[in-house]
This record gives structure tokens, sequence and C-alpha cells, in this order.
């Protein structure tokens, strides 16, 4: 089947899909927006353009979602949409009651979200190629996005029934806290006197070793340094050097603590991790 994709949201992850599609040869029917766009193919009530899409794909930010579901229902009702057509949402948490009542009548619905970061929308193809897309719906939702996400040249990966809020939690940890924790570093460099230029490349040099190490082993696995050696007196030190970085200490409190879980099941010595444990909890 030949897909023919209308996109209704004009921000960075709809322009960021349009761009993808296009360059993987898929065709977009429109890009949609509420309001005049330097971006948008269209804006205001949803064009005669919609017709001939045989999926629908919005994208537009969790508090309007359950009002464009609301126009695509009144659309699928007068015939301004043609029936069969698949509703594909970009939410990674939202689940629109709006869905059942076009399932109901005769239009597929489900998630489509892509596990990238559309902060620069003219990269998304490069992103999505070998990414991942988080997917669920009904049947025919899902082959859709299966589809759609083969000519992106992602893989997708089926959010079990009822735990969004939970995949989506581990979309953000995986994505935003790295960012976080480079920020964390840099910044503790540069307080004890590291110039920037050299603190931040130490740090993406550091991440870029982690990240190489987890697509060779399981992150259990390739996790290194201190904790996983039950090395309590380095850590003891850590702490000591932090003490007036507030936020660098609460950091590396939380997850060190997170690493002595995991060192448990490396088989690391259980009087040496409780040594650990305590100062990372703060006891003596």
């Amino acid at each position: 089947m030949s897909e023919r994709v209308f996109i209704i949201g004009p921000g960075h992850v709809g322009r960021g899909l349009a761009r993808a599609f296009r360059a993987s040869g898929v065709e977009v029917v429109g890009l949609h927006g509420k309001r005049p766009s330097g971006v948008a193919t269209s804006s205001g009530a949803l064009p005669a353009e919609i017709a001939s899409a045989n999926v629908v794909i919005v994208c537009v930010r969790d508090p309007q979602l359950d009002e464009t579901i609301e126009e695509l229902i009144v659309a699928s009702s007068d015939g301004r949409i043609t029936r069969g057509t698949v509703i594909l949402h970009t939410s990674a948490i939202a689940e629109p009651a709006g869905l059942r009542a076009l399932s109901e009548s005769g239009f597929p619905g489900g998630t489509f979200h892509p596990l990238v970061p559309f902060s620069e929308p003219e990269v998304s193809a490069e992103l999505l190629r070998k990414g991942w897309i988080g997917i669920d719906g009904e049947n025919a939702a899902r082959a859709t996005s299966r589809r759609l996400a083969g000519h992106l040249g992602a893989r997708t990966l089926d959010i079990p029934s009822g735990t969004k809020p939970a995949y989506h939690a581990a979309a953000v940890i995986s994505s935003n806290f790295p960012v976080v924790l480079a920020s964390v570093a840099g910044h503790l460099l540069h307080d004890i006197g590291v110039p920037d230029s050299s603190a931040y490349q130490a740090v993406e040099s550091l991440m870029n070793g982690a990240l190489a190490n987890i697509k060779k082993a399981l992150p259990d696995d390739a996790l290194t340094g201190p904790i996983v050696r039950g090395d309590a007196e380095t850590v003891g030190k850590h702490l000591r050097a932090l003490v007036g970085h507030g936020q660098a200490l609460d950091v590396y409190r939380a997850l060190s603590a997170a690493a002595v879980e995991i060192a448990k099941y490396r088989g690391v010595d259980q009087k040496k991790l409780a040594a650990v444990a305590g100062l990372v909890r703060g006891r003596r």
C-alpha cells in the first residue's frame, strides 16, 4: 500500500516528520496548522486535501490533542475524511478518548511516537534512520505505523497497554537526562577552574565513550567506576569534594544509589557495597 500522509501541527515534530517522509519517498499531501505560517501548507479549517490522505498524523501538543481529535471526528462524520483512513498521533503519554469514537466509525487509531529529539527538524530524516518509534493502537493502525517506520528506516517498539506514563518516563530519562548530566558535569569542571572549551569537550568525550560501551553490552554490564569496584574510599572523597556544589552532589548521590543496585548483580563484594551505600545515603 502507498501511504499518503496528512500532518496536523507544523511544529518541530510535524515539520520534522514531513521532511523525513518526503526524503524517504512517502507522499505528504499537506502540513496543516491552526494559524497561517511560513511552513504550513494550510491553516484554519481542515482543507479539502485531507480527503486524499489515507493516514492522518496529529502532531499537536498534548493540551490541543483532544480538540484536534474532535475536529477529525466532525470531519469524518461529514465525509471530509475517507473512511478507513488511519488516524495516528505523536504523543508519548496521552490517550485521547476521541480515538475510540473514530475507531467505531471506521477510522483505526493509534500512537506513532518518534523516539528522537526534534529540536532541529532539518536533521529529522537522519535521526529517524535506524531510530525507534513507539506505537500502539488497533492492528490496522499498528500495521500502518510499521510501514511508515520502514519507509523512514526506523524500527518500532510496541507500547504495552496501560503503560504510556512509564514508557514516557523512560524516554525522558534516556533523552533528556544525559543532557542534564553533561550540563552538571561541565558546570562542576568550570567551578573548579577548568576552561569551558576543555570542560565540555572532555564531558562529551566521556559520554561518547559510555555510549560506545553500551553498544557492545547491556548497560548493567557496561557500567564502570568506583561503585562497581566497591571502592568506598574514592566515593567518600567524591562526596566530600562535592560539598558546596549542591546540584552536583544531589545528582551524584541519586545516581550512585542506582549504581549500587546495578553493582549487586555484578557480583561485587556485599560488604564493600554496603559501605558505599552508607556513604551515598549520608550515613557514616
